[in-house]
């Protein structure tokens, strides 16, 4: 994706969140600054720096450490790219990214990102809802479920080399979650393209949901009947169930998920709470009203 310098918004315009808006000219409710992001329970209400969301990743494509990443996946290619909707839909379609942009026009959205190790950022995405995509076919009565799958290409993603996880990278969500304002596709961050570590060219974004649950470098998206069998899933299902929403009375079983470190704040920065769904509870609470969500991990 080519951006024009004239779309970039410098880094320092977002570090402000009234200039940022006025330099855009579009109004806040366009944006969904949370009260998860600027509410009184969190010990920053600071964008993080973009040298952080890019080099601090868990993306286990390119290798299992957090900064293997932004150092292996430098020569990565995306470009020619194209996305396939297919499943219980009554016909298919694939669109080349060139039509993705040209069909779906991109907006702001800063989200908390809060990862299930414990640690979170806060980010300023470029993208689109999902349900604006999901909405160019005609699912049938089975559907039920979204199925995203990332691309198999061991040749540029050195991790696949390695059964680390079930490749390809496979992640999923009821069809109502995944059809939520809140969720988008991702196509860019700080206002400029999204680099090859953060899951270029198109990856998702679900922000009440564990990081994990976002899946980078989308090549698929079906619409199913049985609920999907994500990667870390079939990896360990004791630890990693399917909804994976934030919640800190349910704990990882091999650490709390109570507090979190903001990622850019230091390290003898204090830990903060975490907030139930990452701070988006009044917004998506509803979906979830009939579970018991100590169960539904």
């Amino acid at each position: 994706m080519k951006v024009s310098s004239s779309l970039i918004t410098p880094e320092k315009v977002f570090k402000n969140r009234r200039k940022f808006i006025k330099q855009l000219g579009i109004a806040s409710s366009s944006l969904y600054f949370s009260s998860g992001i600027f509410g009184k329970s969190l010990a920053s209400t600071n964008l993080t720096d973009y040298d952080y969301i890019t080099t601090y990743n868990n993306y286990y494509e390119f290798g299992t450490g957090k900064s293997d990443p932004s150092k292996y996946s430098k020569d990565f290619i995306s470009d020619p790219w194209s996305i396939t909707i297919d499943g219980e839909v009554d016909k298919k379609i694939t669109l080349s990214m060139e039509d993705i942009y040209k069909l779906f026009p991109s907006e702001e959205r800063v989200y908390r990102l809060r990862c299930v190790e414990g640690w979170s950022m806060v980010i300023p995405w470029l993208g689109f809802p999902l349900n604006k995509l999901l909405n160019k076919v005609t699912p049938n009565s089975k559907a039920k479920y979204i199925k995203f799958e990332s691309i198999l290409d061991p040749e540029q993603m050195r991790g696949q080399r390695y059964p680390i996880l079930n490749w390809p990278y496979k992640e999923g969500l009821r069809i109502d979650e995944a059809m939520h304002p809140l969720t988008i596709l991702v196509t860019g961050l700080y206002g400029k393209a999204l680099p090859n570590q953060n899951g270029s060219p198109i990856r998702l974004m679900v922000p009440w949901k564990y990081g994990f649950k976002s899946a980078k470098a989308i090549v698929r998206i079906s619409f199913v009947e049985k609920m999907p069998i994500s990667s870390w899933m079939k990896a360990s299902p004791r630890e990693y169930g399917f909804y994976s929403n934030v919640n800190p009375n349910v704990d990882h079983p091999r650490w709390s998920q109570a507090t979190e470190r903001v990622i850019g704040e230091g390290v003898l920065s204090p830990r903060v709470p975490t907030l139930m769904f990452n701070g988006y509870e009044k917004d998506v609470a509803h979906l979830y009203k009939d579970m018991d969500l100590r169960k539904y991990y």
